[in-house]
C-alpha cells in the first residue's frame, strides 16, 4: 500500500514536470510572438522593395516608350515639314509661270509670239511643279506606336504572395538508427512538383519528447537534399536522444518546418577516471599519454595527498600505469574503439573489475581480462586473463574494438578497421566490470558513443560456440 508520503512525492513530481511543460511552452510562445513582429517587419519590407523595384522598372519603360514616340514624331515631322517647304516653293513657281502665260496669250502684240512661246514651254519643262513627288514621305498615322495593357494589367491584378511548399512529415516508422548511422525518411501529405530541396535539421539531447526552449545544444543543418530521405553517417551518440525536423523549399520560399521527431540513440559512453589514472599518465578528455615526469592532470592531487598516499608507494614506479572509465557495465551488449600508439613499450586494454587496484597488472588476476601490447624484446599481441596468456597470431592493427556481452559474459576484441575478430574471452560476469587500459612509454585515445557495429554482431551469432583456442583462458 502506497503511503501518503509516497503519494504526495508522485504528485510533487508530476506537477514539476508539469510546470516545466507549461514554462518551456511560455518561453516558446513568448518566441513566437518576437518572431512574428521580427518576420512580419521583414517580410513587409521586402514587399514594399518589390513593389519600388516594379514600380522603377514601369517608370523606366514608360520613358522609353515616350522617347521613341518623341523620335517618330519628330522625324515625320521633319520630313513632311521639307516637303512642305519644297512643294510651297514649287506652286508658287509655277504660278508665275501661268501668270506669264496668260498675260502673253492676252498679248496684242504679235511680234515676239513665238518666242515667247518657246521660252514659257522650256521653263515649265524645267519647273520643280513637274518634279514633284505627290505622295507624301511620312505618314500621319501613329498607330504603330499604340499599347494595349489589358494582358499585363491582368497580370499585374494577379500579384499575390508565393506559394509556400506544404509541410513534410518525417516517418518515424521508417527512419533507422544503425551503427552510429541515421537515416531519416518522410513524406509530403499532398504532391508537390514545385518542391526544389529539402532542408533537414538535428540536434543531440538527453529530454524525450518536444525541443525545449533552452536546449543545450544547437541544431545542425543539412541543405540541398534532393530526396525524400537523408542518412546522416559517422556519428558520436553522446547523448540520448537526436532531435529531427525537416521543411521543404521551393525556387523562391521555404515552407514550415515539420513536426520535431525524437529518436533514441543508445550508445556506450563514458569518460576516462583522472582520479583512478596512474600519477604517470596525463590524462585528457578521451586521450591518455605516458608522462615520466608525474602527469599534468594529476600533479595537483599529488602534491595534495603526498602524505600516506598509496601514490608514493615504490610500486608507483612501476610500468603497471593503468587508466578506468567512470562509467559501469552491468548489463546489455556495449562497444567502444580505442586507438594506441604501436610504438609504445607496453599497452592493453580490456575490463576489469572495480576491486583491481590501480598498480595491478591487466590480466594478471582473476579480475582482469585484455588484450596486450609488448614492444620489450619483439612486438607481440597477447590474450591475458588470470595470469594466463595466448599470443595471437594476427597483424597488430593500430585500432581496436571492444564488444562486450556481459549478460553473455563474453568479451571480444576486433580490428577496428577491418571488423577481424581477434580474440574471445567467455566467462560469467560476477559483478560490474568497467573498461580499463594501460600504456607505458606511450599514448592511446579513447572512441566512445559507438553502437555494436553489424558486422560485431552478425559475427557473434555467427561464432556463438566457444572454441577452443579461448577455452584455456577463461
Amino acid at each position: 500500500v502506497t503511503s501518503p508520503q509516497e503519494s504526495l512525492r508522485k504528485i510533487c513530481t508530476t506537477l514539476a514536470l508539469k510546470n516545466e511543460e507549461i514554462q518551456n511552452f511560455i518561453c516558446f510562445l513568448k518566441q513566437s510572438l518576437q518572431n512574428v513582429e521580427v518576420n512580419a517587419s521583414r517580410v513587409q519590407e521586402d514587399l514594399e522593395g518589390e513593389f519600388s523595384s516594379l514600380h522603377a522598372v514601369l517608370d523606366e519603360m514608360k520613358d522609353s516608350m515616350v522617347t521613341r514616340i518623341k523620335q517618330e514624331k519628330a522625324g515625320r515631322v521633319y520630313e513632311l515639314q521639307n516637303q512642305l517647304s519644297a512643294c510651297t516653293k514649287a506652286l508658287e513657281s509655277s504660278e508665275e509661270l501661268l501668270e506669264m502665260a496668260n498675260q502673253t496669250l492676252c498679248s496684242s502684240e504679235t511680234g515676239g509670239f513665238s518666242q515667247a512661246a518657246k521660252d514659257i514651254k522650256d521653263s515649265v519643262t524645267m519647273a520643280p511643279a513637274f518634279r514633284l513627288s505627290l505622295k507624301p514621305k511620312a505618314s500621319d498615322s501613329m498607330s504603330h506606336m499604340m499599347v494595349d495593357f489589358t494582358q499585363e494589367r491582368n497580370m499585374l491584378m494577379g500579384i499575390k504572395f508565393l506559394p509556400v511548399p506544404v509541410t513534410p512529415e518525417i516517418l518515424v516508422s521508417e527512419c533507422q538508427v544503425c551503427d552510429n548511422t541515421i537515416t531519416v525518411v518522410w513524406m509530403l501529405p499532398e504532391p508537390d512538383s514545385k518542391i526544389d530541396h529539402y532542408i533537414l535539421e538535428h540536434r543531440r539531447t538527453n529530454h524525450e519528447g518536444p525541443p525545449r526552449a533552452r536546449e543545450e545544444y544547437p541544431w545542425m543543418v543539412v541543405e540541398g537534399i534532393r530526396q525524400s530521405e537523408y542518412t546522416l553517417t559517422g556519428l558520436r551518440f553522446d547523448t540520448r536522444f537526436m532531435t529531427f525536423r525537416v521543411k521543404a523549399c521551393n525556387k523562391a520560399v521555404a515552407g514550415e518546418f515539420s513536426e520535431p521527431v525524437t529518436l533514441e540513440t543508445p550508445a556506450f559512453h563514458f569518460k576516462l577516471d583522472a582520479s583512478s589514472a596512474h600519477q604517470n599518465l596525463r590524462v585528457e578528455d578521451l586521450a591518455v599519454e605516458w608522462d615520466s615526469s608525474g602527469g599534468k592532470v594529476q600533479e595537483m592531487r599529488k602534491e595534495k595527498n603526498r602524505t600516506n598516499s598509496p601514490m608514493n608507494s615504490p610500486a608507483s614506479t612501476s610500468k603497471n600505469s593503468l587508466s578506468f572509465c567512470d562509467t559501469m557495465i552491468d548489463a546489455g551488449q556495449q562497444y567502444w574503439e580505442v586507438r594506441f600508439d604501436k610504438e609504445s613499450k607496453a599497452f592493453a586494454a580490456g575490463v576489469a573489475l572495480r576491486t583491481l587496484g590501480r598498480f595491478d597488472q591487466l590480466g594478471k588476476s582473476s579480475a582482469s581480462w585484455c588484450l596486450h601490447l609488448n614492444n620489450w624484446l619483439q612486438q607481440s599481441l597477447t590474450a591475458k586473463h588470470n595470469n594466463k596468456a595466448r599470443t595471437l597470431d594476427c597483424p597488430i592493427p593500430d585500432r581496436i574494438g571492444v564488444y562486450c556481452n556481459f549478460d553473455e559474459g563474453i568479451l571480444s576484441f576486433y580490428n577496428a578497421r577491418t571488423k577481424q575478430l581477434l580474440h574471445t574471452f567467455r566467462t560469467k560476469f560476477q559483478q560490474p566490470v568497467v573498461p580499463a587500459f594501460m600504456v607505458w612509454n606511450g599514448s592511446f585515445s579513447v572512441h566512445t558513443g559507438l553502437q555494436v557495429p553489424s558486422m560485431v554482431q552478425s559475427g557473434q551469432r555467427r561464432n556463438s560456440a566457444t572454441s577452443s583456442s579461448n577455452a584455456s583462458l577463461t
